[in-house]
């Protein structure tokens, strides 16, 4: 059972994604360890992770690799954030904005040892109490509950460098659940085309209902 490189640090095994683990021996939540080798690889639940289930879903590329700096806007517990610190690796950075004090305690017990994780307790809509400690980024994950997202968004990205890239996770039921959740999606979509070109949008369905994956490059 070889791990095959679907993308840059990302691997199938088994059918299953995975992630090399960078903190060898060590779980971020309860997901499997499994040893091929010399190396260990930490087995990726696309119903835990909306990333694992866009590439589950056959997103066409990853704009995360090795050497990457993200932004990570409601990074929660770190589940999927230790995921993209496996792949980021040492020379990367993965700075985590996280509003509940709640979800804050176990992701600063995930950062404690992953020290490409920086956990940092904030508001995504209010840049101005984490800009000291986020440099340029070369991605965007959004992934936060809010009537705002698009708003969030389009603040956020004085963070990222030209031509970066973002994945935008639209969670319709946050925004109006009154609405078919397609058009919650053409809405928030419309309202960043002027900053941001959309390059693809992946359902996550099964493994999350009422959301939408976009990736987006910025003008």
């Amino acid at each position: 059972m070889e791990p095959k490189e679907i993308f840059n640090g990302v691997f199938s095994i088994g059918g299953k994604l995975a992630t090399e683990n960078m903190v060898r021996g060590s779980k971020a939540y309860s997901e499997e360890l499994v040893t091929i080798g010399a190396k260990e690889y930490r087995l990726w639940n696309p119903y835990r992770s909306k990333l694992s289930a866009a590439i589950m879903n056959g997103m066409k590329e990853m704009h995360i690799g090795p050497g990457s700096k993200v932004l990570y806007l409601g990074a929660a517990t770190g589940t999927t954030a230790s995921h993209v610190s496996d792949i980021v690796g040492p020379n990367g950075s993965v700075y985590c904005i996280e509003l509940s004090d709640r979800n804050m305690r176990q992701l600063i017990r995930v950062c404690e040892k992953r020290k490409n994780m920086l956990p940092i307790l904030g508001d995504a809509g209010d840049t101005a109490k984490y800009k000291d400690y986020v440099s340029e980024c070369d991605v965007i994950y959004q992934d936060v509950s809010s009537r705002d997202q698009s708003g969030i968004l389009l603040e956020n990205s004085k963070f990222l460098k030209k031509g970066g890239f973002a994945y935008f996770i639209i969670k319709s039921q946050s925004i109006d659940v009154g609405r078919k959740p397609s058009e919650v999606f053409d809405s928030e979509l419309k309202k960043v085309a002027e900053a941001y070109e959309l390059l693809e949008k992946v359902s996550i369905e099964p493994y999350d209902e009422l959301h939408m994956f976009a990736v987006l490059r910025k003008r």
